[in-house]
């Protein structure tokens, strides 16, 4: 079964090394000229350098050509896939989402985006790129509703470095993903703030639970969420500047500028799960501080003196 992956950042680079340590892979950026670039350098310069790419580890900016494999490792940010779906077809695909976050346009998960697809997974759980290019050793979980399907990728993307761990909850994987971004902000924000690792940790614990409120109201099973999808991702994300989105809230709590190239998820989730919130009458105020702060609405200080002026209660 062949396998492609979409989308040349450094994650989705990240897993075509690791997946072509077994065999035959394509990795698709629509740059032609990063594909060149990368192609002639056999390494991502510009998102993932200093790990090689190895021999069955093809690049191709010919998406016409990439959409031929059995198996699509979707990559793309979670704010261009509708437009990405809706562009290219891929029926008949089994479809693996590896991108975290909620749609703000709609409010839709990435398996719903792709129910045009014949099979959808989703690939999330606690990474950072370098190390899984690097060979280090990484799990993660793959959920997928079809058992059948499920095992067979579990087989088809796990390496002797990168075990996979299946699930049948999509929405409690898909939703542990995204939420911890949200909550990884926060994290950020106090650090860079310098308000202190026990605020920090305050926030994780205050903002897991509401990442479980959210996801049983959404449908998912409350025992996904303490797993790699959920806890582990957040305590990753949560504690580390390798992630993207605590570094952007970094930023926030120390009024220091943020680079606008580097994809955020988190930002456009804490939009979406506000309004989701509305809708569902839920008391998530970490969420709703984070989706305040990104949207320039508050300070840290002020986000922070909301929180803890809020009324006493059991946890």
């Amino acid at each position: 079964m062949s396998i492609a992956v979409l989308g040349a950042g450094a994650f989705g680079t990240a897993l075509a090394i690791a997946l072509a340590e077994k065999g035959p892979v394509t990795l698709w950026g629509r740059d032609p000229a990063h594909c060149a670039e990368m192609a002639d350098a056999r390494e991502n310069i510009r998102r993932l350098p200093g790990c090689r790419f190895p021999d069955d580890l093809t690049v191709s900016p010919e998406l016409d050509t990439v959409l031929q494999a059995n198996t699509l490792l979707l990559v793309v940010p979670m704010q261009a896939l509708a437009t990405f779906v809706a562009a290219h077809n891929i029926s008949g695909k089994t479809v693996v989402a590896c991108c975290k976050g909620v749609d703000v346009a709609s409010g839709r998960s990435a398996s719903v985006i792709l129910d045009q697809a014949r099979d959808v997974a989703v690939l999330t759980g606690p990474s950072f790129a370098g190390d899984i290019a690097r060979g280090l050793p990484t799990a993660l979980t793959l959920a997928c509703a079809h058992q059948t399907m499920g095992t067979a990728l579990q087989q088809q993307l796990s390496t002797p470095t990168l075990r996979l761990y299946r699930s049948a909850d999509v929405i409690g994987a898909e939703l542990g993903g995204a939420l911890k971004n949200v909550i990884a902000i926060g994290c950020g924000a106090v650090m860079g703030a310098g308000l202190g690792t026990s605020a920090r940790a305050a926030l994780m614990t205050r903002g897991f639970a509401e990442m479980q409120q959210v996801a049983v109201t959404m449908g998912a099973q409350p025992d996904t969420l303490m797993g790699l999808s959920g806890f582990g991702d957040l305590v990753l994300t949560c504690t580390s500047d390798q992630s993207r989105n605590y570094r952007y809230g970094a930023a926030l709590g120390a009024g220091a500028p943020f680079d606008r190239d580097i994809t955020v998820e988190g930002a456009a989730t804490a939009q979406a799960i506000a309004h989701l919130a509305d809708t569902h009458a839920l008391d998530i105020p970490v969420c709703r501080a984070v989706a305040d702060l990104v949207a320039g609405r508050v300070d840290v200080q002020a986000a922070m003196a909301r929180l803890m002026g809020r009324p006493l209660k059991e946890e």
